[in-house]
Protein backbone atom coordinates (compact mmCIF):
# COMPACT_ATOMS: atom_id res chain seq x y z
CA UNK A 1 0.00 0.00 0.00
CA UNK A 2 2.52 2.37 0.68
CA UNK A 3 4.72 1.74 -2.49
CA UNK A 4 1.26 2.48 -4.37
CA UNK A 5 0.56 5.83 -2.73
CA UNK A 6 4.19 6.70 -3.65
CA UNK A 7 3.41 5.40 -7.73
CA UNK A 8 0.36 7.71 -7.67
CA UNK A 9 2.20 10.90 -6.11
CA UNK A 10 5.26 10.65 -9.33
CA UNK A 11 2.76 10.25 -11.42
CA UNK A 12 0.90 13.38 -9.95
CA UNK A 13 4.35 15.12 -9.72
CA UNK A 14 4.84 14.53 -13.32
CA UNK A 15 1.62 14.76 -15.10
CA UNK A 16 0.89 18.67 -13.48
CA UNK A 17 3.89 20.76 -15.10
CA UNK A 18 2.51 19.17 -18.26
CA UNK A 19 -0.96 20.02 -17.89
CA UNK A 20 0.41 23.90 -16.92
CA UNK A 21 2.65 23.77 -20.09
CA UNK A 22 -0.76 22.93 -22.00
CA UNK A 23 -2.60 25.38 -21.00
CA UNK A 24 0.05 28.62 -21.24
CA UNK A 25 -0.09 27.15 -24.92
CA UNK A 26 -3.46 27.41 -26.03
CA UNK A 27 -4.02 30.57 -24.30
CA UNK A 28 -0.73 32.07 -25.95
CA UNK A 29 -2.37 30.30 -29.50
CA UNK A 30 -5.58 32.21 -28.68
CA UNK A 31 -3.97 35.92 -28.03
CA UNK A 32 -1.93 35.45 -31.84
CA UNK A 33 -5.31 34.72 -32.82
CA UNK A 34 -6.45 37.68 -31.51
CA UNK A 35 -3.72 39.93 -32.64
CA UNK A 36 -4.15 38.71 -36.02
CA UNK A 37 -7.86 39.01 -36.87
CA UNK A 38 -7.20 42.77 -35.45
CA UNK A 39 -4.07 43.18 -37.83
CA UNK A 40 -6.63 41.77 -40.85
CA UNK A 41 -9.55 43.59 -40.46
CA UNK A 42 -7.88 46.54 -40.07
CA UNK A 43 -7.85 47.05 -43.97
CA UNK A 44 -11.60 45.88 -43.90
CA UNK A 45 -12.50 48.05 -41.85
CA UNK A 46 -10.82 51.20 -43.87
CA UNK A 47 -11.88 49.35 -46.99
CA UNK A 48 -15.44 49.43 -45.14
CA UNK A 49 -15.31 53.26 -44.51
CA UNK A 50 -14.50 54.22 -48.23
CA UNK A 51 -17.53 51.92 -49.31
CA UNK A 52 -19.76 53.73 -46.82
CA UNK A 53 -18.44 57.10 -49.11
CA UNK A 54 -19.18 55.91 -52.19
CA UNK A 55 -22.63 54.67 -51.31
CA UNK A 56 -23.33 58.44 -49.72
CA UNK A 57 -22.22 60.39 -52.31
CA UNK A 58 -23.93 57.69 -55.22
CA UNK A 59 -26.98 58.91 -57.26
CA UNK A 60 -30.09 57.37 -57.40
CA UNK A 61 -29.75 55.48 -60.68
CA UNK A 62 -26.70 56.06 -62.13
CA UNK A 63 -23.52 57.77 -61.04
CA UNK A 64 -23.80 61.76 -61.75
CA UNK A 65 -21.23 63.49 -59.53
CA UNK A 66 -21.84 67.13 -60.94
CA UNK A 67 -24.07 68.52 -63.54
CA UNK A 68 -21.96 70.65 -66.47
CA UNK A 69 -22.98 73.73 -67.02
CA UNK A 70 -21.88 76.69 -69.09
CA UNK A 71 -21.28 76.82 -72.54
CA UNK A 72 -20.17 73.80 -74.29
CA UNK A 73 -16.96 72.92 -74.84
CA UNK A 74 -15.80 76.23 -73.19
CA UNK A 75 -14.43 75.12 -69.38
CA UNK A 76 -11.05 75.10 -68.86
CA UNK A 77 -9.47 72.07 -67.28
CA UNK A 78 -9.51 73.33 -63.87
CA UNK A 79 -13.07 74.30 -63.75
CA UNK A 80 -14.14 70.41 -64.75
CA UNK A 81 -11.80 69.14 -62.32
CA UNK A 82 -13.44 71.22 -59.67
CA UNK A 83 -17.52 70.47 -60.93
CA UNK A 84 -16.44 66.89 -60.63
CA UNK A 85 -13.26 64.81 -60.89
CA UNK A 86 -12.46 66.69 -57.27
CA UNK A 87 -14.62 64.53 -55.40
CA UNK A 88 -12.17 61.54 -56.00
CA UNK A 89 -9.24 62.92 -57.26
CA UNK A 90 -8.57 65.01 -54.12
CA UNK A 91 -8.61 62.53 -52.37
CA UNK A 92 -7.93 59.58 -53.69
CA UNK A 93 -11.29 58.08 -53.55
CA UNK A 94 -12.04 54.69 -54.71
CA UNK A 95 -8.29 54.08 -55.95
CA UNK A 96 -8.42 57.36 -58.29
CA UNK A 97 -4.60 58.61 -58.57
CA UNK A 98 -4.63 61.45 -55.96
CA UNK A 99 -3.69 65.27 -57.89
CA UNK A 100 -0.17 66.40 -57.37
CA UNK A 101 1.09 62.51 -56.40
CA UNK A 102 3.71 61.78 -59.14
CA UNK A 103 4.25 58.01 -58.30
CA UNK A 104 0.04 57.99 -59.04
CA UNK A 105 0.63 59.77 -62.00
CA UNK A 106 3.90 58.26 -63.19
CA UNK A 107 2.23 55.09 -65.52
CA UNK A 108 -0.74 57.30 -66.73
CA UNK A 109 1.62 59.74 -68.10
CA UNK A 110 4.16 57.08 -69.36
CA UNK A 111 1.39 55.58 -71.55
CA UNK A 112 0.34 59.45 -73.31
CA UNK A 113 -2.20 61.17 -73.26
CA UNK A 114 -4.30 59.25 -75.69
CA UNK A 115 -4.92 56.71 -73.75
CA UNK A 116 -5.14 58.65 -70.62
CA UNK A 117 -7.75 60.58 -72.16
CA UNK A 118 -9.90 57.50 -73.49
CA UNK A 119 -10.23 56.27 -70.59
CA UNK A 120 -11.63 59.11 -68.58
CA UNK A 121 -14.08 59.54 -71.41
CA UNK A 122 -15.68 56.04 -71.64
CA UNK A 123 -14.82 55.05 -67.44
CA UNK A 124 -12.25 52.80 -66.03
CA UNK A 125 -12.61 50.30 -63.72
CA UNK A 126 -14.21 52.18 -60.22
CA UNK A 127 -14.53 55.51 -62.63
CA UNK A 128 -17.44 55.74 -64.44
CA UNK A 129 -17.82 57.66 -67.78
CA UNK A 130 -16.25 61.26 -68.27
CA UNK A 131 -16.55 61.21 -64.52
CA UNK A 132 -20.22 60.47 -64.20
CA UNK A 133 -21.64 63.44 -66.12
CA UNK A 134 -21.94 62.87 -69.38
CA UNK A 135 -23.17 66.16 -70.28
CA UNK A 136 -19.53 67.24 -70.62
CA UNK A 137 -17.90 67.24 -74.03
CA UNK A 138 -14.71 65.30 -74.79
CA UNK A 139 -12.56 68.45 -75.12
CA UNK A 140 -13.54 69.49 -71.68
CA UNK A 141 -12.48 66.25 -70.49
CA UNK A 142 -9.71 66.27 -72.21
CA UNK A 143 -8.43 69.49 -70.58
CA UNK A 144 -9.49 68.13 -67.04
CA UNK A 145 -6.59 64.95 -68.02
CA UNK A 146 -4.14 67.42 -69.13
CA UNK A 147 -4.77 70.00 -65.68
CA UNK A 148 -4.63 66.67 -63.36
CA UNK A 149 -1.99 65.32 -65.07
CA UNK A 150 0.13 68.47 -65.19
CA UNK A 151 0.31 68.75 -61.80
CA UNK A 152 2.06 65.63 -61.33
CA UNK A 153 4.59 67.18 -63.80
CA UNK A 154 3.60 65.98 -67.25
CA UNK A 155 3.87 68.53 -70.04
CA UNK A 156 0.73 67.74 -71.53
CA UNK A 157 -0.74 70.92 -73.61
CA UNK A 158 -4.48 71.48 -72.88
CA UNK A 159 -6.80 72.35 -75.95
CA UNK A 160 -7.89 76.28 -75.56
CA UNK A 161 -11.79 77.30 -75.64
CA UNK A 162 -12.70 77.56 -79.29
CA UNK A 163 -13.49 81.17 -80.70
CA UNK A 164 -16.89 82.12 -79.95
CA UNK A 165 -18.76 82.29 -83.50
CA UNK A 166 -19.99 86.00 -84.34
CA UNK A 167 -23.16 86.68 -83.58
CA UNK A 168 -23.64 83.90 -80.99
CA UNK A 169 -21.92 85.96 -77.97
CA UNK A 170 -22.71 84.26 -74.17
CA UNK A 171 -25.33 84.76 -71.82
CA UNK A 172 -24.37 86.32 -68.39
CA UNK A 173 -24.50 82.96 -66.96
CA UNK A 174 -22.75 81.56 -69.37
CA UNK A 175 -19.42 83.93 -68.90
CA UNK A 176 -20.17 83.68 -65.31
CA UNK A 177 -20.12 79.57 -65.62
CA UNK A 178 -16.70 79.47 -68.25
CA UNK A 179 -14.91 82.84 -66.44
CA UNK A 180 -16.03 84.24 -63.63
CA UNK A 181 -17.15 81.11 -61.39
CA UNK A 182 -13.83 80.00 -60.73
CA UNK A 183 -13.74 82.47 -57.74
CA UNK A 184 -17.05 84.02 -57.13
CA UNK A 185 -18.65 80.83 -56.62
CA UNK A 186 -16.05 79.95 -54.03
CA UNK A 187 -15.05 83.25 -52.78
CA UNK A 188 -11.28 83.14 -53.86
CA UNK A 189 -9.16 85.88 -53.37
CA UNK A 190 -11.69 87.63 -51.40
CA UNK A 191 -14.40 87.63 -55.14
CA UNK A 192 -17.74 88.34 -53.88
CA UNK A 193 -19.40 85.45 -53.45
CA UNK A 194 -22.55 84.99 -56.30
CA UNK A 195 -25.76 85.05 -54.18
CA UNK A 196 -24.07 87.17 -51.49
CA UNK A 197 -26.02 90.02 -50.70
CA UNK A 198 -23.88 92.00 -48.25
CA UNK A 199 -20.75 91.83 -50.72
CA UNK A 200 -22.87 92.88 -53.59
CA UNK A 201 -24.76 95.72 -52.46
CA UNK A 202 -21.71 98.24 -51.83
CA UNK A 203 -21.05 96.99 -55.53
CA UNK A 204 -24.11 97.66 -57.20
CA UNK A 205 -24.00 101.49 -55.87
CA UNK A 206 -21.34 101.84 -57.48
CA UNK A 207 -22.91 101.11 -60.72
CA UNK A 208 -23.16 98.48 -63.72
CA UNK A 209 -20.68 100.84 -65.75
CA UNK A 210 -18.13 101.54 -63.06
CA UNK A 211 -17.99 97.52 -62.05
CA UNK A 212 -17.58 96.63 -65.64
CA UNK A 213 -15.21 99.10 -66.55
CA UNK A 214 -12.87 97.04 -63.52
CA UNK A 215 -13.74 93.80 -64.50
CA UNK A 216 -12.85 94.44 -68.10
CA UNK A 217 -9.22 95.84 -66.56
CA UNK A 218 -8.86 93.79 -64.43
CA UNK A 219 -8.49 94.69 -60.45
CA UNK A 220 -6.81 93.23 -57.30
CA UNK A 221 -6.61 89.77 -57.95
CA UNK A 222 -9.02 89.38 -60.62
CA UNK A 223 -7.27 89.37 -64.19
CA UNK A 224 -8.82 91.06 -67.06
CA UNK A 225 -12.27 89.69 -68.48
CA UNK A 226 -11.64 87.37 -65.86
CA UNK A 227 -8.71 85.75 -67.27
CA UNK A 228 -10.61 85.12 -70.87
CA UNK A 229 -9.19 87.29 -73.32
CA UNK A 230 -11.72 86.45 -76.07
CA UNK A 231 -14.40 87.50 -74.17
CA UNK A 232 -16.39 90.74 -75.69
CA UNK A 233 -17.06 94.19 -73.46
CA UNK A 234 -20.90 92.89 -73.90
CA UNK A 235 -20.45 89.78 -72.23
CA UNK A 236 -18.48 91.09 -69.24
CA UNK A 237 -21.34 93.21 -68.63
CA UNK A 238 -23.76 90.74 -69.03
CA UNK A 239 -21.93 88.68 -66.40
CA UNK A 240 -21.25 91.56 -64.06
CA UNK A 241 -25.78 91.98 -63.86
CA UNK A 242 -25.81 88.31 -63.70
CA UNK A 243 -24.38 88.73 -60.41
CA UNK A 244 -25.98 91.69 -59.45
CA UNK A 245 -29.34 89.88 -59.94
CA UNK A 246 -28.02 87.19 -58.00
CA UNK A 247 -27.15 89.78 -54.88
CA UNK A 248 -29.70 91.83 -54.89
CA UNK A 249 -32.80 90.46 -56.91
CA UNK A 250 -33.74 91.63 -60.30
CA UNK A 251 -32.42 95.36 -60.39
CA UNK A 252 -34.77 98.02 -62.45
CA UNK A 253 -31.60 97.73 -65.53
CA UNK A 254 -31.36 96.90 -68.96
CA UNK A 255 -28.67 94.36 -69.66
CA UNK A 256 -26.87 96.98 -71.74
CA UNK A 257 -27.88 100.05 -69.53
CA UNK A 258 -25.01 101.64 -68.02
CA UNK A 259 -26.75 104.07 -65.66
CA UNK A 260 -25.64 104.60 -62.30
CA UNK A 261 -26.85 103.08 -59.34
CA UNK A 262 -29.79 105.42 -58.58
CA UNK A 263 -31.51 103.88 -61.23
CA UNK A 264 -30.51 100.78 -59.88
CA UNK A 265 -32.85 100.13 -57.58
CA UNK A 266 -34.43 96.40 -56.77
CA UNK A 267 -37.67 95.80 -58.31
CA UNK A 268 -40.40 95.70 -55.92
CA UNK A 269 -41.16 92.55 -53.82
CA UNK A 270 -44.23 90.15 -55.28
CA UNK A 271 -47.37 91.44 -53.84
CA UNK A 272 -47.54 88.86 -51.47
CA UNK A 273 -44.58 89.69 -50.38
CA UNK A 274 -43.01 85.90 -50.96
CA UNK A 275 -39.71 84.90 -51.20
CA UNK A 276 -39.35 83.14 -54.86
CA UNK A 277 -38.39 79.46 -54.23
CA UNK A 278 -37.81 78.43 -57.56
CA UNK A 279 -34.72 81.33 -57.67
CA UNK A 280 -33.79 80.22 -54.40
CA UNK A 281 -33.17 76.77 -55.24
CA UNK A 282 -31.41 78.12 -58.83
CA UNK A 283 -28.98 79.75 -56.69
CA UNK A 284 -28.34 77.37 -54.44
CA UNK A 285 -29.79 74.31 -53.83
CA UNK A 286 -29.66 73.21 -57.75
CA UNK A 287 -25.91 72.46 -56.70
CA UNK A 288 -26.37 69.32 -55.36
CA UNK A 289 -30.57 68.30 -55.63
CA UNK A 290 -29.79 68.92 -59.43
CA UNK A 291 -27.64 65.52 -59.52
CA UNK A 292 -28.41 64.02 -56.22
CA UNK A 293 -24.67 64.70 -55.19
CA UNK A 294 -23.84 63.65 -51.57
CA UNK A 295 -27.02 61.56 -51.38
CA UNK A 296 -29.12 65.02 -51.75
CA UNK A 297 -32.62 63.85 -53.27
CA UNK A 298 -32.97 64.45 -56.25
CA UNK A 299 -36.07 67.20 -57.47
CA UNK A 300 -38.91 65.11 -58.55
CA UNK A 301 -37.27 62.06 -57.70
CA UNK A 302 -40.61 60.75 -55.73
CA UNK A 303 -39.16 57.57 -54.08
CA UNK A 304 -36.64 59.90 -52.57
CA UNK A 305 -38.77 62.58 -51.20
CA UNK A 306 -41.62 60.49 -50.36
CA UNK A 307 -40.34 59.27 -46.82
CA UNK A 308 -38.77 62.78 -46.18
CA UNK A 309 -42.33 64.03 -46.48
CA UNK A 310 -43.92 61.83 -44.23
CA UNK A 311 -41.34 63.55 -41.71
CA UNK A 312 -43.60 66.72 -41.86
CA UNK A 313 -42.46 69.97 -43.66
CA UNK A 314 -41.39 71.83 -40.69
CA UNK A 315 -38.98 69.15 -40.13
CA UNK A 316 -37.60 69.50 -44.07
CA UNK A 317 -37.64 73.21 -42.90
CA UNK A 318 -35.29 72.80 -39.91
CA UNK A 319 -33.09 70.27 -41.34
CA UNK A 320 -32.71 73.07 -44.35
CA UNK A 321 -31.99 76.04 -42.28
CA UNK A 322 -29.69 74.37 -39.47
CA UNK A 323 -27.93 71.52 -42.28
CA UNK A 324 -28.17 68.00 -42.02
CA UNK A 325 -25.88 65.17 -42.69
CA UNK A 326 -23.54 66.43 -45.78
CA UNK A 327 -25.82 69.52 -46.18
CA UNK A 328 -24.43 72.63 -44.71
CA UNK A 329 -26.72 74.90 -42.99
CA UNK A 330 -29.14 76.98 -45.82
CA UNK A 331 -26.96 74.84 -48.10
CA UNK A 332 -24.00 76.81 -47.37
CA UNK A 333 -25.31 80.13 -48.60
CA UNK A 334 -25.71 82.15 -45.09
CA UNK A 335 -27.06 85.46 -46.68
CA UNK A 336 -30.36 83.64 -47.14
CA UNK A 337 -33.50 84.35 -44.36
CA UNK A 338 -35.34 81.34 -42.95
CA UNK A 339 -38.48 82.69 -45.09
CA UNK A 340 -36.01 82.09 -48.38
CA UNK A 341 -35.22 78.66 -47.55
CA UNK A 342 -38.17 77.35 -46.44
CA UNK A 343 -39.70 78.94 -50.21
CA UNK A 344 -37.10 76.61 -51.72
CA UNK A 345 -38.15 73.42 -49.36
CA UNK A 346 -41.49 74.56 -50.81
CA UNK A 347 -40.93 74.49 -54.40
CA UNK A 348 -38.73 70.99 -53.99
CA UNK A 349 -41.90 69.55 -52.12
CA UNK A 350 -44.44 70.98 -54.56
CA UNK A 351 -42.10 69.16 -57.76
CA UNK A 352 -43.02 65.70 -56.39
CA UNK A 353 -46.82 66.20 -55.33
Amino acid sequence: MHEHDKHVSSIKNWTQPVITVGLLLVATIAVLVLLTQMVTDTPNAAKDDETAVLSRIKPVGEVQLAVASGPKGQLSGEQVYTQVCKTCHEGGLAGAPKVGDKAAWVKIIAQGLTPAVDHAIKGIRAMPAKGGNPDFENVEIERAVVFMAGKAGANWKEPPPSATAKGAERTGEEVVQAACGKCHRTGEGGAPKVGDRAAWTPRVAKGLATVTQAALKGHGGMPARGGMAELSDAEIKRAIETMFNSGIGKPALAAASSTPAPAMAMAAPPASGKPDGKKVYDMTCLVCHAAGVAGAPKVGDKAAWTPRLKTGIDTLYASAIKGKAAMPAKGGNTSLSDADVKAAVDYMAAAVK
